[in-house]
């Protein structure tokens, strides 16, 4: 009963919510700039990388990011190894101006060699896979394994550069990958839907602070950890409800917790008025 009850409030919620409004407080928004797949793809691989922090600072730095690729962003990095362009000086807390620049530089590369990004994280996902985990990890292993020697003076990757690309690999939820799987898979809402090799059933919720905590509050998840185990528990629940588009709600929980519907600390003003209480 009760799961029967919680899905029929959160399809009222998910059915209510106007996402087109909403999107302009989200870092997706910077991505509906484009309508050509190669850039969507592009331009989507460096928002959801620098998409941590505070909204307001990170889409500022990216939108700066994307200026200065001027219409086609894919266009942009697949001459950028010809052209060895001069990098402009961005840089957002972790990630100094060489680590934009060696991410910028390793998807040159990398675009170049596979023709497109959805062929870099997409061919590892074998049909028996359940879920992008594979996926992601080869695709963050090779952007890695780029030779960065022209960027930093040596083939060794700084901790700034390494934080944009995070992988579920060594346990972590990997995050901002698992974003950028959703925008390019779900053909919903405000998603894009132009990889089409993976199913939408086989993606794994973005795992953030909101999520988790009002995943633990609804019961989907008893783990505490915010990794990659937590995560795919948190989506298993979520399939219960829909098999097949599991993540349709992870923008409206997400954004109950960023706009300040759930709050981090209950309150009796607020939370007897939650749709999902």
């Amino acid at each position: 009963m009760r799961a029967a009850s919680l899905k029929a409030r959160l399809d009222r919620l998910y059915e209510q919510y106007d996402f087109e409004a909403r999107r302009s407080h989200d870092p997706i928004d910077l991505v509906h700039r484009y309508s050509r797949p190669e850039d969507i793809e592009t331009a989507g691989l460096f928002v959801s990388a620098l998409a941590y922090g505070r909204v307001a600072l990170f889409m500022q730095v990216t939108r700066r990011l994307l200026d200065h690729m001027g219409n086609s962003p894919n266009d942009f990095v697949r001459s950028f190894c010809r052209k060895r362009r001069k990098f402009p000086d961005i840089s957002y807390r972790f990630a100094r101006p060489e680590d934009l620049h060696a991410l910028v530089y390793a998807v040159s590369v990398l675009v170049n060699r596979h023709g497109s990004l959805e062929r870099l994280f997409t061919s590892a996902v074998a049909s028996s896979d359940q879920t992008i985990y594979s996926g992601i990890v080869h695709g963050v292993r090779e952007i890695r394994a780029v030779d960065l020697s022209g960027v930093y003076g040596r083939n060794v990757a700084s901790p700034g550069f390494l934080h944009l690309v995070s992988s579920p690999e060594t346990g972590g939820a990997a995050k901002r990958m698992a974003l950028y799987f959703r925008w390019m898979v779900r053909t919903r809402d405000i998603d894009f839907g132009i990889w089409k090799k993976v199913g939408a059933n086989r993606l794994v919720i973005p795992l953030d602070t909101h999520i988790a905590r009002i995943s633990r509050c609804l019961g989907f998840t008893r783990r505490l950890g915010p990794g990659w185990k937590t995560a795919a528990e948190i989506t298993e629940s979520l399939k219960a409800m829909d098999p097949q588009d599991p993540l349709k709600y992870d923008f409206v929980l997400c954004h109950q917790g960023i706009s300040g519907q759930c709050p981090r600390n209950r309150s009796v003003q607020t939370c007897s008025h939650c749709e999902l209480r």
